[in-house]
């Protein structure tokens, strides 16, 4: 167990936590959650030991082991794969150099051998001689291929790194496993398996993540991170979100009676507690639930912004048509070739590659800012598009302030106006002064949503548009995109807003394209796309 007395975390006059008392408990899996600059990667500092609070405690259970999901890619950078990952187990580590040093020693002493004994038997307690093997399974469940294993940190891509630093934080069974973001970079199947590890984890798990889909997924409570306090609720992030949103509805309805609002609750939390018996941790999830008191739930205090996309008018029947589209780049790699496709009114495209240097070169071909060698891309006379491209400091270049900024981009330039659409993006009062050149990655994001607000365009081009926002921005566009009536083409990390918006799926690969109607859960399990998917990257598995 781990728990946290009072504790406080102050930078001068900002206060980021006043008097936190909490425990996280075995067998359970916190998903911490709050606004950008909440923090909750301090707060997982602050439990690691990493950053000291201003005030309080934290305290582990004495004998304990913690492990944390290292965020420094470059920290073992001389040290062999496997080496990395069983280094995730600090005593195990040490105890290992220690026996090799020893029986490296030319003149080894009786006093050697005394303690090379001492350390074989810690070393067999913690069962070491499965520590190869075992640091090898992770890492290819993990997909690092056995012929990585051997070489050094340093000759791995980033995102080889990011695989080895989580197998490293997995290894030998911790019983406090902390991650930041610990989806950051995997693929799709990468994430399952490890919603499926944490799912059957039996210590204590904490973990940041702006994915929904997996903090759903593993999540047994939710720590909200909210005016400086921690509150934890029980449930997964969608058990926690509908349940305030109900609350905070209820709140509203002065004329219902308690009884009725007790009533509605209850039937929530028995809804719910049904469909948690059919995820991976059903037992422990439905006790849970079914343990609740309704008077537990309460309206979240969340400030969600106002995304709402209008069109000047409806498509016409030629909105898209792309033809023989192919990239190769300079090297002669290819990331996709012979894409052709035509889309149809009320098209919601996710746009997949296993290479997103793939999906960003072709938002920047159909969105004009990149022009196609090969092949043809025509849109319709009636269609206007509105582009929110991955990579946006071109944008943010001048020392505007945001009004200045956003007018523009619009053909209204009255000041009330302007205001309105950053206001419905949570830039009020004095916030509208700031300067864009200084506006952090999520800040920055929310302007160029007002942008595309502003457009009225009748067709959407978002790649990766959920990237640098907090929770309750990523819930309310994907709102926004739900209710769309028009076209969008998108790409998401996101499998949440990928799932719930898309009704058709084209995936770019090396030998073309893969074209389905079908939700995104489907596509990931139909047998027949695995085949293809598996032929056109050229895999024996996909």
């Amino acid at each position: 167990m781990i728990s946290v007395g009072n504790l406080s975390l102050r930078y001068g006059k900002r206060v980021l936590f006043e008097d936190v008392n909490v425990k996280f408990t075995p067998g359970n899996c916190y998903g911490i959650i709050g606004a950008n600059g909440a923090g909750k990667s301090t707060f997982l500092k602050i439990l690691s030991g990493e950053i000291d609070p201003t005030t309080g405690s934290v305290s582990i259970t004495p004998g304990e082991r913690m492990s944390v999901l290292k965020q420094n890619h470059f920290e073992f950078d001389n040290f062999q794969v496997l080496q990395t990952v069983m280094m995730g187990n600090k005593k195990l580590w040490q105890i290992m150099e220690e026996k090799d040093a020893i029986y490296a020693k030319a003149d080894f002493t009786d006093a050697d051998g005394e303690r090379v004994g001492e350390l074989e038997s810690l070393f067999a307690e913690m069962e070491g001689w499965n520590a190869e093997s075992d640091a090898a399974g992770l890492l290819s469940d993990l997909g690092i291929k056995e012929d990585i294993h051997s070489k050094l940190m340093s000759e791995l891509s980033g995102k080889e790194k990011v695989r080895v630093l989580l197998a490293q934080a997995l290894f030998g069974n911790p019983d406090i496993l902390l991650l930041d973001e610990p989806t950051n970079d995997l693929d799709v199947e990468t994430i399952t398996w490890l919603e499926n590890f944490l799912a059957d984890f039996q210590n204590t798990v904490i973990v940041v993540s702006h994915d929904r889909h997996f903090l759903d997924a593993v999540c047994t409570h939710v720590a909200d991170i909210d005016f400086g306090k921690i509150t934890l609720y029980t449930g997964n992030y969608s058990f926690w979100y509908e349940s305030s949103q109900l609350a905070l509805r209820q709140r509203a309805d002065q004329n219902k009676k308690m009884e009725d609002k007790r009533k509605e609750l209850q039937e929530f939390i028995e809804r719910f507690s049904a469909n948690a018996s059919k995820s991976r941790q059903a037992t422990s999830r439905k006790k849970l639930l079914e343990k609740l008191v309704v008077d537990e739930i309460k309206p979240s205090t969340r400030k969600y912004p106002g995304i709402i996309f209008t069109a000047n008018r409806d498509c016409g029947d030629q909105i898209l048509r792309v033809e023989e589209l192919s990239k190769t780049m300079e090297d002669g790699t290819i990331l996709f070739k012979n894409v052709s496709f035509t889309i149809d009114k009320g098209d919601k495209v996710a746009i997949l590659s296993k290479d997103h240097l793939a999906i960003t070169s072709f938002f920047q071909m159909i969105a004009g800012e990149e022009e196609a060698k090969t092949g043809s891309i025509v849109w319709g006379q009636t269609i206007t598009r509105s582009y929110l491209p991955n990579e946006n400091s071109k944008y943010f270049t001048a020392d505007y302030n945001l009004i200045d900024w956003l007018r523009q981009f619009s053909a209204e330039k009255d000041e009330t106006y302007i205001r309105g659409f950053l206001g419905k993006m949570l830039f009020s009062g004095e916030e509208v002064f700031k300067k864009s050149n200084v506006l952090s990655g999520g800040e920055k994001v929310r302007c160029m949503v007002s942008r595309m607000m502003l457009t009225n365009a009748n067709c959407l081009l978002l790649d990766e548009p959920t990237n640098h926002l907090d929770l309750e921005t990523i819930e309310s566009f994907n709102d926004a995109l739900k209710e769309w009536k028009h076209v969008a083409i998108f790409s998401s990390h996101d499998h949440t807003f990928t799932h719930s918006i898309a009704n058709r799926i084209i995936e770019l690969t090396p030998a073309g394209v893969i074209d389905k109607r079908m939700s995104y859960d489907e596509y990931l399990v139909d047998e027949r796309v695995k085949e293809q998917r598996a032929q056109n990257y050229g895999l024996a598995t996909v």
